[in-house]
């Protein structure tokens, strides 16, 4: 278990003041302990409308960072000190975005418009327009759906920017590695991280990186097909010979080398998939999106 300065006994006594302070029903209340690593606290807030959050010192901008994050509307309730006692205070979010968190303590969050549902296929407006060129929202939520993350998962994604975001926020207990070759690829990324308050998502320059050794191993891998793939499949094997890899290519030449590679790290193909997807747009005109192959594969058991 991850070591925390919140104990079972402790985060019962703040359950028993914010119930005895504040009408709100126990059983639909998620919560948070962001004193450890990889904690996600923007989007779980986005998507609960109560959220218990544990704290430990610091945090200059999360309130700030909340509001960024359009999260203004959100109601804090809280307490002077680091202990289950005293007055509860309670202000709107856009009233603390200049405060930060100077004790380890809990604060009750309620968000009045939470999007409730998992959040898949990300309209591109939400990311950070620097270098990168996204996929259009639907080919991205079938790239998700291939990669059936669970909250537990790690994940390695290549060169696969706005998979690398939602990736992070379905697998909010794992760890995603997002590799950009490109260093103007890696600050878009980094921008992302930041947009979307993601707390575990590494940014690395490429699978050789030696500060790979000292993350989880991932169980999931995504790959954005380039000249490079080969090598990438070969790499991604070594570090988790079970792992299940995903690639994304518009590349014909590529398309047709995948069988050899998969063959040659002991992969078989379980799925591939061709996605086209048009749009009407204002004019009546049917408008067409690159339209990519999704190939799957992993070592038969």
């Amino acid at each position: 278990m991850e070591p925390t300065v919140f104990s079972n006994d402790v985060i019962l006594s703040w359950l028993r003041y914010f119930s005895q302070n504040v009408d709100i029903d126990l059983a639909k209340l998620q919560i948070l302990d962001i004193t450890g690593p990889n904690k996600n606290l923007i989007p779980s807030i986005a998507s609960h409308r109560a959220v218990l959050v544990f704290t430990d010192a610091g945090h200059p901008d999360i309130f700030y960072d909340m509001w960024n994050a359009e999260l203004g509307e959100c109601d804090i309730w809280y307490n002077e000190g680091g202990d289950p006692a005293g007055p509860v205070k309670h202000d709107k979010l856009s009233d603390m975005i200049n405060r930060g968190i100077n004790a380890s303590a809990a604060m009750l969050i309620m968000n009045p418009n939470p999007h409730t549902n998992v959040h898949v296929g990300l309209e591109n407006s939400r990311f950070s327009c620097g270098s990168v060129r996204y996929c259009c929202r639907e080919v991205r939520a079938v790239i998700m759906n291939k990669l059936d993350l669970a909250d537990r998962d790690n994940v390695c994604i290549v060169s696969g920017e706005s998979i690398a975001v939602e990736a992070a926020m379905i697998a909010n207990e794992g760890h995603v590695i997002a590799v950009e070759y490109d260093a103007e690829d890696r600050e878009t990324m980094k921008d992302n991280i930041v947009r979307f308050g993601l707390h575990n998502v590494t940014v690395t320059h490429s699978l050789e990186d030696e500060a790979l050794a000292s993350l989880p191993v991932p169980d999931i891998g995504f790959i954005v097909a380039s000249p490079k793939l080969g090598a990438e499949v070969k790499k991604l094997i070594s570090m988790n010979p079970k792992m299940r890899i995903v690639v994304y290519t518009l590349n014909f030449d590529l398309l047709n080398a995948l069988p050899a590679i998969f063959s040659e790290n002991g992969l078989e193909r379980t799925e591939a998939v061709h996605v086209e997807v048009l749009r009407v747009n204002s004019k009546s005109m049917a408008e067409p999106f690159p339209a990519p192959w999704i190939i799957t594969g992993q070592r038969p058991e």
